[in-house]
């Protein structure tokens, strides 16, 4: 009947962890609350910094918050300046002066729906052709290892009065497998004509036996009860602001989704031209500003 469910929350508890770990029954709406306006802050303050997800861990008297970032070194800043700015924001917004900032690097961007989606959601905002945008994420994603990927975009595509959806699927991507491992990203791209809705679907494999993630988690739930904030059951590579210094190269922004390969764009360019002769070079105007 067309009803659609999140496949990270679809499969919650049994492939997936919860991005916010901590229970309260005397302060839930509080620290709910609080949670939403971390995440908030943290988005906004880091838009170029290709954030993929933020998650929040609370003990007894700490709060920690990783941030999940494919460009470290402009979460951190120059001589991590950035990084204390940030520090000082969260104690002002959870009123807790333990506030454990960790930075963890993602090191296959090509591999992370959400940051696939940042990246087709920028280059459309750069005017790139939506079918070329599209179909560098696909090569891409297939290249770095995906099984199946799925990208779809919705809303005034290439300026037109009218929205309409359009998307690209290749492989498998088995939405009702619980055991499969999906990873859904969401971005939105500000347009002159308006706003873009892409998301992405990313197969990359199976997760069996369940009981493997169950270990991990009681291992993980059991350090943190011991006092061990850091969870000795997940190994992660974290980049702390207190130990790497982000150089030149780092603060500077590099695209998210790469060209495609030689072939590939001169295929496209040949459909740009094809689309170009058969609508007459004719586009519809703009007459918004920046969204």
């Amino acid at each position: 009947m067309g009803q659609k469910i999140n496949p990270y929350g679809f499969r919650l508890g049994i492939t997936t962890d919860w991005k916010s770990r901590w229970f309260s029954e005397r302060d839930y709406k509080e620290y709910l609350t609080e949670d939403w306006k971390i995440r908030k802050a943290l988005m906004t303050k880091l838009e170029s910094a290709a954030v993929s997800r933020i998650e929040i861990e609370r003990t007894r008297d700490k709060v920690r918050v990783d941030i999940h970032t494919a460009r470290p070194g402009i979460v951190i800043g120059r001589r991590g300046a950035q990084a204390d700015e940030l520090r000082a924001l969260l104690t002002d917004i959870t009123g807790n002066p333990k506030v454990q900032l960790n930075i963890v690097e993602i090191k296959s961007p090509e591999l992370d729906a959400a940051l696939i989606a940042q990246g087709v959601a920028d280059q459309l905002v750069n005017r790139i052709a939506l079918r070329r945008a599209m179909k560098r994420a696909v090569q891409n994603a297939q290249k770095a290892g995906a099984l199946g990927i799925r990208v779809q975009c919705s809303g005034r595509l290439g300026g037109a009065e009218m929205s309409r959806t359009e998307g690209y699927r290749e492989g498998r991507v088995p939405l009702h497998t619980l055991r499969a491992d999906i990873d859904f990203g969401v971005r939105e791209a500000r347009t002159s004509s308006g706003r873009v809705g892409v998301k992405v679907w990313i197969y990359k494999g199976d997760i069996v036996p369940y009981k493997s993630i169950n270990d991990d988690k009681i291992t993980r739930e059991a350090a943190m009860a011991a006092g061990d904030p850091s969870g000795a059951g997940q190994p992660r590579r974290v980049v702390s602001s207190a130990g790497r210094r982000p150089t030149e190269g780092d603060v500077e922004a590099a695209p998210l989704i790469k060209e495609a390969d030689p072939e590939l764009e001169k295929l496209l360019d040949e459909e740009e031209e094809i689309a170009r002769r058969t609508h007459g070079g004719s586009e519809a105007p703009h007459f918004r500003g920046e969204d």
